[in-house]
C-alpha cells in the first residue's frame, strides 16, 4: 500500500514497476478501498463528467454568484477567445482559461463542483485536462486516468503540507492544484514519473508564498482570476519538465517549504479577510457592500 507522504514514494514506486503512476495509485486505491479497478476507475469517471458539466454551467451568460460581486467571466472569455483570434494566448489557452473560470464561477453561485483538490482551486485541474480532451489531443480515458495522478499528488500535499487556505494561504490551494495539474499534463503528454515530480515542485515553487485574502470572506475575489493564472503556471510548468528543465530543488522538499511558509503566514492572509486584497478600500466597500456596514 502506499503511504502517501512524499512525492518520491510515488516516483519509486511507479519507476520500480516500470509503470505510470496513474496505474499505480489505480490499483493502490482498489485494494484500500476493496473495490475493483473498474468501479474506482468508473467513480473517477463520473468526477470528470461532473467536472465538464460545471464549465457548462458556469460559461452560461447569465451565471452570478450568490453575492453579485462575480459572474460572467467564463462566458466572456469565451467570447474574447472566439471574437479576437483566440487572443493573446491563443485558442488553446483561451479556452482553457474560460473554462477554469467557468468552474469556479459555477462554485461561486453555488453549482456543482469537483474540489481538485478544493472548492476554491476548483477550476485548475478540469482547465488543463478538458482542454486537451475538448481539442482531441487526449481520449477520455486519458483524461480519467491523469486524474489518478493528480489526485495521488493532491493526497502527497496534503499529508505533506496543506490544501487549505485557512491554514497555508492559496499557495495550499491554487497552489496544489497547479502542482496536480501540471504532474497530470506530464503524464497526459507522455513524460515519465520523475518529470511529473519536476512538473510539481517547479509549480509549487511558482507560486510559494501565496496569500488567501478572499475580498468579503467569500471564494470569488481574487479566488476565480488565481484559478487561470494556477492554470497556466500548471502548462509552463508541465512544458518545462517536458523540455529536460529539472525542478534543482526535490518536491518533496518544495513541500516542506511550503508548509514551513503557510505557518510563518499571519492569521490575516489565511482566508480571514483581514489582510491582502480584503483590506483595501475597494476590498472593505465590497464587504459592506455585501454584509452592510456592520459586518
Amino acid at each position: 500500500m502506499l503511504k502517501y507522504e512524499s512525492v518520491s514514494e510515488l516516483v519509486s514506486a511507479a519507476q520500480e514497476r516500470g509503470v505510470r503512476i496513474s496505474d499505480l495509485v489505480l490499483e493502490d486505491q482498489a485494494a484500500a478501498l476493496e473495490k475493483s479497478a473498474l468501479e474506482i476507475y468508473e467513480k473517477m469517471e463520473i468526477d470528470l463528467q461532473i467536472m465538464a458539466e460545471s464549465a457548462k454551467a458556469g460559461a452560461d451568460q447569465a451565471q452570478r454568484s450568490m453575492s453579485g460581486l462575480t459572474g460572467g467571466e467564463g462566458f466572456r472569455m469565451h467570447e474574447y477567445v472566439r471574437t479576437r483570434n483566440g487572443g493573446l494566448c491563443g485558442s488553446f489557452l483561451g479556452k482553457a482559461m474560460a473554462t477554469a473560470l467557468s468552474v469556479a464561477g459555477c462554485n461561486a453561485s453555488m453549482g456543482r463542483i469537483v474540489a481538485a483538490p478544493t472548492a476554491g482551486s476548483c477550476g485548475i485541474l478540469p482547465g488543463c485536462v478538458l482542454a486537451l480532451l475538448e481539442e482531441g489531443i487526449i481520449s477520455e480515458k486519458a483524461a480519467v486516468m491523469s486524474m489518478f495522478t493528480a489526485g495521488a499528488f493532491g493526497m502527497v500535499i496534503a499529508n505533506r503540507a496543506s490544501i487549505a487556505g485557512a491554514q497555508g494561504g492559496c499557495q495550499a490551494e491554487c497552489g496544489s492544484a497547479s502542482a496536480m495539474a501540471a504532474a497530470a499534463l506530464v503524464e497526459l503528454m507522455g513524460g515519465t514519473p520523475a518529470q511529473c515530480a519536476d512538473a510539481c515542485a517547479i509549480a509549487i515553487s511558482s507560486q510559494m508564498g501565496l496569500v488567501c485574502d478572499p475580498v468579503a470572506g467569500l471564494v470569488e475575489i481574487p479566488c476565480i482570476k488565481r484559478n487561470v493564472s494556477g492554470l497556466m503556471i500548471a502548462f509552463s510548468s508541465a512544458d518545462l519538465a517536458l523540455a529536460g528543465i529539472a525542478a534543482r530543488i526535490p518536491a518533496d522538499e518544495c513541500l516542506d517549504a511550503m508548509r514551513e511558509v503557510g505557518d510563518a503566514l499571519p492569521a490575516s492572509l489565511k482566508e480571514t479577510a483581514g489582510g491582502g486584497l480584503a483590506a483595501t478600500p475597494t476590498g472593505r466597500r465590497l464587504q459592506a457592500q455585501v454584509f452592510g456596514n456592520g459586518n
